[in-house]
């Protein structure tokens, strides 16, 4: 999942955020785990947060639910880009290019890989990404990708 993220992303909007993959954001943007003001917390958002920037910057943002920039976005691990406003869309649009010239089946291969390599023991890591890489080399994906790397051409996946 991609995050366009313009305007103000407060309580389950920075918590969506939190949810993807990529997060590109205009630097005018403002971000905040407010729900405390309410008198609630994050609860259901938490265990996404907490993942992407970790328990210590979680324990400040959702104590205060101060608003935040996307610089500190940043910063934390919450947003990966932060552009002008004026730059957002083509900021998008060059993510998006990337993303489709990529193997789907990789792409799934690589999300999955990142979610789960890191808890894993080192055994487990070893075999596991071992049983990857395996299955996508054989694959009718891995084998055009190669092909097209040698001929020095696009794979058929992208258009």
């Amino acid at each position: 999942m991609v995050a366009r993220v313009n305007g103000t992303a407060m309580g389950g909007g920075a918590g969506l955020i939190a949810a993807c993959d990529i997060v590109i954001a205009a630097d005018n943007a403002r971000l905040a785990f407010s729900e405390v003001k309410l008198g609630i917390a994050p609860a259901v958002i938490s265990p996404y947060v907490v993942r992407k920037i970790g328990e210590s910057h979680a324990r400040v943002l959702f104590v205060t639910g101060e608003r935040f920039s996307t610089t500190r976005g940043r910063e934390i691990g919450l947003v990966h880009t932060v552009v002008p406003l004026e730059e957002l869309d083509a900021a998008l649009e060059k993510t998006l290019r990337e993303l489709l010239s990529s193997g789907p089946q990789a792409l799934r291969a690589c999300k999955a890989l990142a979610l789960n390599v890191g808890h894993m023991d080192h055994d487990t890591a070893r075999r596991y990404t071992a049983e990857i890489i395996a299955k996508l080399r054989v694959s009718a994906e891995g084998q055009e990708g190669m092909r097209a790397f040698l001929e020095k051409r696009k794979p058929n996946w992208v258009s």
